[in-house]
């Protein structure tokens, strides 16, 4: 099978990859970058687990042919904060009790950092 070479920035670090035409994100993220903080959950776009921020927005790497991140920012969550620097989403999520088990969290806080970066003053509605 046919592979194309793609460069993709993820979480501040120029990565290299050989991918084929049909794999998304979300398989060269894990399988080929080692980002396994990006959760494969339905593979279908419903749940949000494998959320990441591509160039500022927020999408299911699942559903993102890693084609289209070539040449992209990606952030994960390693990308958000960590365990020496928590964001102050995480704390919060920390605080508040809504890691739950964790499977989902990551792509919960890189969700709720995408709409904070577009709309720092959210409100109920």
């Amino acid at each position: 099978m046919r592979t194309y070479p793609v460069e993709i920035n993820v979480n501040g670090q120029l990565q290299k990859a050989d991918v084929t035409a049909d794999e998304t994100l979300l398989d060269v993220l894990r399988d080929h970058l080692g980002a396994y903080e990006v959760k494969n959950g339905c593979a279908q776009g419903d749940c949000g687990v494998c959320t990441v921020i591509l160039d500022d927005k927020a999408v299911n790497a699942c559903l993102t042919l890693a084609l289209q991140a070539n040449g992209k920012k990606v952030t994960t969550l390693k990308g958000v904060g960590n365990p020496e620097r928590p964001h102050p989403l995480q704390q919060s999520f920390v605080e508040h009790g809504a890691i739950q088990c964790g499977f989902c969290t990551p792509g919960m806080v890189v969700s709720a950092k995408a709409l904070l970066d577009d709309n720092p003053g959210p409100t109920r509605n």
